[in-house]
C-alpha cells in the first residue's frame, strides 16, 4: 500500500511541527504550508489525501483554500482547524465539503483517531 500523504496548512509554526511530527510518527508522509500559495502549490506536486485546513490564515482563508482543494480535486479528504467559534464558517466549510473540524486547542488523540479513520476508509 502507498504511503498516505498528509497536507498540513497554519500559519502557527507549533501546530505545523505538532502534526507534523505526531502523523509522521504515525507512518504517513507529511507536507507542511504556513499559507495558502504554499498549499496550492504543495497540492499540484504532490497530491495528498487528507489536508488539515487552519480556517485563519493570513491570506487567503481557509474557505478560499478548501474552494481550490475541491476544485482541484474533490476526493482530497478535508479537516478543519479553527481558533474560534466560527459557527457559520464551520457550516460553511462543511457546505464546501469539509469532513469535519477541530476547535484549538484540539486533543491530538482524537485528531488521530479522526485522520485514521479517514483515510484507512
Amino acid at each position: 500500500m502507498s504511503e498516505q500523504k498528509i497536507l498540513i496548512v497554519d500559519d502557527q509554526n507549533g501546530i505545523r511541527m505538532l502534526l507534523t511530527e505526531v502523523f509522521g510518527s504515525e507512518g504517513y508522509k507529511t507536507y507542511q504550508a504556513a499559507n495558502g500559495k504554499e498549499a496550492l502549490e504543495l497540492l499540484q506536486s504532490d497530491r495528498p489525501d487528507l489536508v488539515l485546513l487552519d480556517m485563519k490564515i493570513p491570506g487567503m482563508d481557509g474557505l478560499e483554500i478548501l474552494r481550490h482543494i475541491k476544485a482541484m480535486d474533490p476526493e482530497i479528504k478535508v479537516i478543519m482547524m479553527t481558533a474560534y467559534g466560527e459557527l457559520d464558517m464551520i457550516k460553511e466549510a462543511k457546505d464546501q465539503g469539509a469532513l469535519m473540524h477541530f476547535t484549538k486547542p484540539f486533543d491530538i488523540d482524537e485528531m488521530r483517531l479522526a485522520v485514521g479513520r479517514y483515510l484507512q476508509g
